[in-house]
């Protein structure tokens, strides 16, 4: 494998001279509708992200990386072998298979950062991952690529987008760092833009989704071997990397962050790395996969902070109602001990107004026990 093509027009995949059918030119569209949204989303989004980053938390992840290193061995290990998997026990096309090992050692995607803040996952070690990922892509997308490519037999040389992985860097990083800034400097406002860099995130994902569907419509009459891949390999990401999170004795916070770090792809690296290495013939086979994949993986998204969000709403009412019951205990007890405290009072105020030794009726009243004063925190 050699990335000898500097520049698309270079690639036969974008030759000018080859004209393009109906088909990709509805790809072409929706490449454009995603590089547009994708790069609005990850400038804004990633601003308002940033501004829940602490640079002592931050800090901390980067002294002790114990949390990045899982994350980028189920990056950078488990996806690629799972997609190979996939690819040899589906026995797909060579072209096929390349796309989806090519989907596999991808880094993650933006879309993660904001599946973890609705999940109320550690962002910092989010943005920490998704950072790291896409600078190690420089050197683990054509390792990994060169490792599990060997079984098929290609004509072509693959690219690495190297120029799409540096801008991704610059548009992260950047925004990012402006939003360290932000919290650092001022703190309350910076949980305003929070919120609504959260809510503009989720309609942007939409407009995606609803994009990628309307525009992509041949797309989704091609294999249904890839559709069916497509499905699965997210849903496969998210549960390994939580898994290996759990193993390794990651918190609770760290394993969701983790999971949803691992099943999130960068979609747009992929599609740009196909461009870049394979001819017209061979997109028409294989650009619908990264395309079904960015859908199932937005769907798997919103099913998972769907059920946090649920769970989380029946144990803060479970807890609303178990603090409810304890209040009325709490207030019964208050005036049981308040009716026992006033007779003891009475009692005591006879006691002071009758003069003289104490008869037989005293001293037994005396002698029985006085019930205690209870209360209830």
């Amino acid at each position: 494998m050699r990335a000898n093509c500097s520049s698309s027009s270079a690639c036969p995949a974008n030759s000018s001279e080859e004209e393009l059918p109906v088909g990709l030119e509805v790809h072409g569209n929706l490449e454009l509708v995603f590089t547009v949204v994708s790069t609005v989303m990850m400038g804004l989004l990633m601003f308002s992200l940033g501004c829940s980053v602490e640079i002592r938390k931050l800090w901390s992840h980067i002294r002790r990386p114990w949390g990045i290193a899982v994350g980028l061995l189920c990056q950078f290990g488990l996806m690629p072998f799972t997609a190979y998997l996939l690819a040899i026990s589906f026995s797909l096309k060579p072209v096929q298979a390349i796309a989806v090992l090519i989907m596999g050692c991808c880094p993650g995607g933006t879309i993660s950062n904001v599946f973890t803040f609705w999940v109320d996952g550690d962002m910092d070690l989010s943005i920490s991952m998704t950072t790291c990922s896409t600078v190690a892509a420089l050197g683990m997308m054509p390792l990994c690529i060169y490792l599990y490519a060997w079984s098929w037999s290609l004509q072509q040389n693959l690219t690495i987008p190297y120029q799409n992985i540096g801008i991704t860097l610059v548009c992260l990083t950047i925004p990012v760092a402006f939003g360290v800034c932000v919290n650092y400097r001022w703190p309350k406002q910076s949980k305003i833009i929070l919120k609504i860099g959260a809510i503009v995130g989720g309609v942007l994902l939409l407009v995606v989704a609803v994009a990628g569907v309307v525009l992509a419509k041949g797309s989704w009459n091609s294999d249904i071997t890839l559709l069916t891949i497509s499905f699965i390999f997210p849903l496969i990401g998210h549960v390994t990397g939580f898994l290996l999170a759990l193993f390794t004795h990651q918190s609770w916070q760290r394993c969701r962050t983790i999971s949803l770090e691992t099943g999130a792809q960068n979609i747009q690296m992929c599609i740009t790395m196909l461009q870049l290495s394979f001819t017209t013939e061979h997109l028409v086979q294989m650009l619908s996969f990264p395309l079904a994949y960015g859908l199932f993986q937005l769907i798997d998204g919103f099913l998972i902070v769907a059920a946090y969000q649920t769970y989380k709403r029946r144990l803060k009412n479970k807890h609303g109602k178990k603090n409810s019951g304890c209040t009325e205990v709490c207030h019964t007890r208050k005036l049981t001990s308040s009716k026992e405290t006033n007779a003891f009072l009475e009692v005591n105020e006879e006691g002071a107004v009758t003069p003289g030794p104490p008869g037989p009726m005293d001293c037994h009243r005396a002698l029985e026990p006085v019930g205690h004063i209870t209360s209830c925190e």
